[in-house]
């Protein structure tokens, strides 16, 4: 019990020590005037660039598995940022609709913690860790029919492991 509770000190200070970094370069960067060059300066290369059909990109910057946040970083077509969205949040998980293909379920969210599948079920789980103010450990969680389409989806309280 004392390691499991001790590795779950030492994740829960990762986390914040990452939410606090990504709060000071938040800080430090202004839409309409930030360029991709200062986004990038401050939060690394994207883990995926989407084209948008306007001629923007999104920057997808992931924190998980061990963060509780995705942001989402529009790169306007005059090269300054437009928006800067943290996406792990309760209103963009009831965006999340059955039918919605994998491509839109991480455009909308991110990349998730963790992917499981379950051949029996013939189904695939996507698993996103985020935070219900003030403490609160979640995970959101969509589950994918064979056709990788959502079935259905839901969240939770994280329940930690122990001995």
């Amino acid at each position: 019990m004392r390691m499991a509770r001790a590795g779950l000190a030492a994740a829960l200070a990762v986390a914040t020590m990452l939410v606090g970094c990504d709060d000071q370069r938040i800080k430090e960067l202004e839409e309409g005037l930030s360029t991709e060059v200062d986004v990038r300066a401050k939060f690394g290369e994207p883990e995926y660039i989407w084209q948008e059909a306007d001629g923007s990109r999104t920057l997808e910057y992931n924190r998980q598995p061990m963060g509780a946040r995705n942001y989402m970083i529009t790169i306007g077509t005059d090269g300054k940022m437009s928006a800067l969205r943290q996406v792990l949040a309760p209103h963009n998980f009831e965006k999340i609709q059955p039918g919605m293909s994998q491509e839109q379920v991480r455009r909308t969210l991110g990349m998730p913690a963790k992917v499981v599948p379950y051949q029996l079920k013939q189904t695939t789980e996507w698993d996103w860790n985020w935070i219900d103010p003030p403490t609160r450990q979640m995970h959101f969680t969509v589950v994918f029919g064979p056709d990788n389409r959502v079935k259905n989806s839901y969240s939770a309280e994280k329940l930690h492991d122990g001995p």
